[in-house]
């Protein structure tokens, strides 16, 4: 418990495993509360805090924007861009908001690790939610926006519908799609995470002030890499399945 929440300090305190903090009993079982969980509450808290501040600085915005409602008003042309860039003007304003608020988290909690936590992502339970959220919003545009012929002949594709011999293959296809969007943001977060505690732990003595470049890779690039990845395949698997006017 020494070593929980934060992966910075002496040598003998990195530690890039996630540990369980208390424990509680639930209808006869023992739930753990983890550093996952605990970082994913700081994360979402920092969100909370900025995106009530961005409220009330809207709220008495300027016809000459300053500093910070600039990098709002930046922030949010930017995000309504990409989305709308990709998904187009029929199905962009409706997953603009979610798109975004992924976005965000995805990108907090990568960079996360900047500030001695460990990143949320690093756990396969934190990106897993996260893929599975998308997939059931996949297919519940889908029904909800194709007729059901079309999504038979698309689960059928490329042979004709009353041939589905590529139906069982394209249900494996779509059963890993949660599973590739998790593994992929959770793989690659968890790798810089276990670099970093490496470095840390076995060059402590040296690990002087040159290690702020990997956590520049790691951290900032690689984690901002693997928030616009996560999302332009969202965006994009959305897409594919919205009925397009």
């Amino acid at each position: 418990m020494s070593n929980a929440i934060l992966m910075s300090g002496g040598a003998d305190d990195i530690d890039f495993m996630i540990h369980g903090l208390f424990s509680y009993q639930l209808f006869g079982h023992t739930v753990w509360i983890t550093t996952s969980h605990v970082c994913i509450l700081i994360v979402m808290l920092v969100i909370l805090i900025f995106a009530v501040i961005a409220n009330r600085k809207i709220k008495h915005a300027t016809e000459v924007p300053d500093g910070f409602q600039n990098v709002i008003e930046l922030i949010v042309e930017k995000l309504d861009g990409v989305v709308m860039g990709t998904m187009g003007k029929v199905a962009g304003p409706k997953f603009v908001n979610y798109i975004s608020t992924i976005f965000i988290f995805i990108f907090m909690s990568n960079i996360s690790g900047l500030f001695g936590l460990r990143p949320p992502t690093a756990d396969y339970g934190t990106t897993l939610a996260l893929g599975l959220i998308t997939f059931f919003l996949i297919h519940i545009t889908q029904f909800k926006n194709l007729p059901l012929k079309q999504i038979w002949v698309d689960m059928c594709s490329p042979l004709p519908p009353w041939l589905p011999i590529w139906f069982p293959i394209n249900v494996i296809s779509e059963i890993a799609v949660p599973i590739s969007l998790s593994l992929r943001l959770f793989a690659n977060v968890l790798s810089g995470t276990v670099m970093m505690a490496l470095v840390y732990g076995l060059l402590s003595k040296i690990a002087i002030i040159w290690p702020a470049a990997l956590h520049v890779y790691f951290d900032l690039f690689s984690g901002a890499i693997q928030t616009y990845v996560f999302c332009m395949l969202t965006m994009t698997y959305i897409s594919q399945n919205y009925e397009q006017e």
